[in-house]
């Protein structure tokens, strides 16, 4: 499924876009985010989410919503 700049599918996440933009929402919106925690590389999609699913204590559907909503 195609939202705005990101694509989400049901096994993988894919962001494209301004990344930056989207890490400062995440940030916002959950006080307890470092900028390690949202450090997006290409190809690293699932350490990403792992790394947002242990620290918000989310499933990783929940974390793709959240990404989605972005």
């Amino acid at each position: 499924m195609k939202i705005g700049q990101r694509t989400l599918t049901m096994d993988t996440l894919t962001i494209t876009g301004n990344w930056n933009e989207m890490a400062g929402k995440l940030k916002q919106q959950f006080a307890g985010l470092t900028d390690n925690d949202v450090l997006f590389r290409e190809g690293k999609e699932e350490e990403l989410l792992g790394r947002l699913q242990k620290k918000l204590g989310k499933t990783r559907d929940e974390v793709r919503a959240l990404i989605g909503k972005l």
